[in-house]
């Protein structure tokens, strides 16, 4: 009898995915796809390149099972599960010894080619998934307001969820995942859905052990059908005193740097101010240690009724943080959005490129990225250096960061 030849077949577990997508739009060869369950990945398609990987910021990307060649798991089988299947030893006649190309995606693992984003070399430790599905931390809601004016069309709230004496430390950056109540259409539970924290690592209210969310609640896709986002929509309607199951914290690249002299810019819409607002406060509450250097921020939204946390930021010092607010539906304005005013700025934003101590953080929806870049593109233009070769150069310093949804 001939012996079946293993392989390493590429898996997503689905106790711990988090549905935010990440890994499909990377995938190079389109091997990830997903249903109203599960993201699985195509054994036929996977050429175990790892370009999922880093974007994955709960680690259920990174699963493997031995399967004989002839015989992997199907994708139907991937959409049904609940969990992934046990490892199994091998059967009589299959060969114990797995063959060379799955040596070889070890060793590229061991290697760390294509492994995770690295953080800035002086951000703090972080610490990662304390808390599970099947043991989540139990917070309560000690606050929840709208940031947004009643007359604006998104509705965001500022939550602020206290642990009590249960540990859940976190960094600026980080994330943490929601699981809300009840079940979907197919009685199963709901997915974690992941939200960046938008307080500083001492917590929303120092000395407490705090801290806060930026949600928008969805009433509507990208294409503006109607939808009534589960997860978003329960936070939005939570009262003090509400209990909410939490996992994580989430997240080991996108983080601020810790060191004296470092400057910060940082480009955001919507809730992708979550992040940026815990590092400005981080900043701010360590002003008189001269922790920091420069911070440059590019905020957009639709309107100044839209914009959160708009009413604080005009309250900061001009020579804390140097503020460039784009609108794109202001009746009273032109159309601008971020990549606008990082043209406008063009001389601040090369010479911060330039710097090896400056920080360039992006987050927000994804369909800023191609604007953003290009932007970039342009200002290194007309400052003597190419976007291409600075971006790898902010890559390899891990002075770039993206986080987009």
């Amino acid at each position: 009898m001939n012996a079946a030849e293993l392989v390493r077949q590429h898996l997503i577990d689905p106790e711990i995915c988090i549905r935010c997508n990440t890994c499909e739009e990377t995938c190079p060869v389109h091997a990830i796809q997903h249903d109203a369950r599960n993201y699985v990945v195509r054994f036929d398609t996977c050429e175990n390149c790892r370009a999922c990987i880093p974007p994955c910021p709960t680690g259920a990307i990174e699963n493997y099972r031995r399967v004989a060649r002839s015989n992997p798991y199907a994708i139907e089988d991937q959409f049904s599960w609940d969990e992934l299947p046990a490892e199994a030893e091998p059967s009589p006649g299959e060969t114990a010894e797995l063959p060379a190309d799955v040596v070889r995606i070890t060793e590229i693992a061991t290697a760390g080619q294509g492994g995770a984003a690295l953080p800035p070399w002086s951000a703090a430790h972080p610490y990662e998934g304390l808390h599970t599905i099947a043991r989540p931390a139990i917070a309560t809601v000690t606050g929840n307001y709208r940031l947004t004016e009643d007359r604006a069309s998104s509705d965001v709230h500022h939550i602020v969820l206290d642990f009590g004496r249960t540990a859940f430390p976190v960094l600026e950056g980080q994330s943490l995942g929601v699981i809300a109540p009840g079940l979907d259409a197919a009685g199963k539970a709901h997915h974690v859905r992941l939200y960046s924290i938008a307080s500083p690592r001492n917590g929303e209210r120092p000395g407490y052990n705090n801290l806060a969310l930026t949600v928008k609640r969805v009433a509507a896709d990208r294409a503006g059908r109607p939808v009534h986002g589960v997860c978003s929509n329960y936070l939005c309607d939570l009262k003090r005193g509400d209990q909410v199951k939490v996992v994580g914290p989430y997240g080991t690249s996108f983080l601020m740097p810790n060191h004296p002299g470092s400057s910060l810019m940082m480009i955001c819409t919507g809730t992708g101010s979550a992040p940026m607002r815990a590092m400005t406060e981080r900043r701010r509450r360590r002003a008189a240690l001269g922790e920091g250097g420069r911070l440059m921020l590019f905020f957009g939204a639709r309107a100044p009724a839209e914009l959160p946390y708009f009413g604080p930021l005009m309250k900061l010092p001009k020579d804390f943080i140097d503020i460039n607010l784009a609108f794109s539906r202001a009746s009273d304005r032109p159309k601008r959005y971020v990549q606008d005013l990082i043209r406008d700025r063009g001389e601040d934003v090369a010479n911060m490129l330039r710097d090896p101590e400056s920080y360039i953080y992006v987050c927000g929806l994804k369909g800023m990225e191609t604007g953003v870049n290009e932007a970039f593109a342009a200002v290194c233009g007309a400052h003597g250096m190419t976007w291409d070769a600075v971006l790898d150069g902010l890559k390899r310093e891990a002075r770039f960061h993206v986080e987009t949804y």
